[in-house]
């Protein structure tokens, strides 16, 4: 009976995990974690400006003492990609749109820079994917110079390339302390957009925290998440290259811009300086190694039910009595999730988690926000009349629940 009538109420979306907190946006491809400024930043404070100039002058400036060490990158990659079944070609028992694997080579460019004077590059892993056959380094002189694939993390969308024995390679660029930005401070997007080399873009820092869920070219999620949002113009091209302050530091890594088709205009997104040098320092002592190949997680924990508040109606309806105090109630368990491993019910009302009483969805969600997927939580549970203690593992959230959750 209470399952029954609870299927009738169900209308809220899965909130056992957390509403946490752009490749070139047809693959704009980063998982960026939190991170604060690394204490051996070579960092100034990014909030002083020089005096004595015009804007328009730093500006010039800052992209004169930049542009030799931006570089463009020429890709080429072999690998697989899935294509959608034809749904008229579909034979009785496919699954409906399902896909098949088909071999591809590619071409591609993107931009970068110049990290250290040891001949290493940064730029987005979505420019040197996995199946990258080839890399050509071409300069601000002209040079072509062959490169290689040195590091890559596509969890947070940055790799390093190597460029070796090149006598005349310009000097890296310096960073600046994201962490001392401020909303409205001029960003310089370098790069190389649709291909046309050495081209600037400028608008301003126009956010920070932001999480984007993107699909790439097979529909597979990927979640980036604390990125920078600038109105400097991104493009296919731009990944990769910096997105540099009015003194030609380095105050993000350029990786997407908004989807066009929403009819976003003049919002792009970077992954924030101090997150590009924390991961560079990994990925500079671990030659030759993908560091997080798993870029469709959301690093959210999750539970894995739907809950609705306990309200008279909803006492009645599963027998709950008022002497057993406040809780929330299971709606949904959606299957295969960590809920749906334990021995929960729909129906069943979480009194307390991790030992603090729960008296909306709400304390639930937060008691939930503080842990990581893969800790354990405490529930206590009321369950047909029964008092029950149940320990559940949490899962990570699954990226299709997060990009919904962006939805609603």
């Amino acid at each position: 009976m209470k399952n029954a009538a609870l299927v009738r109420r169900a209308g809220i979306g899965f909130v056992g995990a957390v509403f946490g907190s752009c490749s070139m946006l047809l693959f704009a491809t980063t998982h960026v974690p939190a991170a604060g400024a690394s204490s051996i930043l070579p960092v100034a404070d990014a909030a002083e400006l020089d005096g004595g100039m015009s804007d328009q002058d730093r500006i010039v400036n800052s992209v004169k003492s930049v542009r030799p060490s931006v570089v463009s990158l020429l890709v080429t990659v072999n690998g697989t990609r899935i294509v959608p079944n034809d749904p008229f070609s579909e034979s009785p028992g496919d699954q409906p749109g399902a896909g098949s694997a088909h071999p591809f080579h590619e071409r591609a460019s993107g931009s970068g820079f110049v990290y250290s004077k040891s001949g290493l590059i940064l730029t987005n892993a979505h420019v040197v994917p996995k199946g990258t056959t080839s890399i050509v380094v071409v300069f601000a002189n002209g040079d072509h110079v062959p490169g290689k694939v040195y590091s890559s993390d596509p969890g947070v969308d940055l790799a390093l390339v190597k460029v070796d024995n090149y006598a005349k390679l310009p000097p890296p660029i310096q960073f600046s302390d994201s962490s001392k930005l401020n909303a409205g401070q001029w960003a310089i997007a370098i790069g190389e957009p649709f291909e046309l080399k050495d081209s600037v873009s400028v608008g301003v820092v126009s956010g920070f925290d932001r999480d984007e869920p993107i699909q790439d070219d097979n529909g597979d999620a990927h979640i980036f998440r604390g990125m920078l949002q600038t109105s400097a113009p991104i493009n296919p091209g731009n990944s990769g290259g910096p997105l540099i302050d009015d003194r030609g530091h380095v105050i993000g890594v350029n990786q997407s811009t908004a989807n066009p088709r929403a009819g976003a205009q003049g919002i792009g997104f970077a992954i924030p300086s101090n997150v590009v040098y924390d991961t560079a320092l990994k990925l500079e002592k671990n030659e030759g190694k993908t560091l997080d190949a798993n870029t469709t997680g959301t690093g959210v924990a999750y539970l894995g039910v739907g809950l609705e508040p306990l309200d008279a109606k909803l006492r009645a309806e599963i027998s709950y009595p008022r002497s057993a105090g406040s809780g929330a109630v299971i709606s949904q368990i959606p299957p295969n999730g960590p809920a749906a491993k334990a021995d929960l019910s729909p129906g069943d009302v979480i009194q307390k988690i991790q030992g603090k009483d729960v008296k909306t969805p709400d304390d639930v969600i937060a008691a939930v926000k503080a842990l990581k997927p893969g800790e354990a939580t405490r529930l206590q549970v009321w369950s047909a009349g029964t008092k029950k203690l149940i320990v559940v593992a949490l899962g990570e959230q699954p990226a299709e629940v997060f990009m919904q959750q962006q939805r609603m």
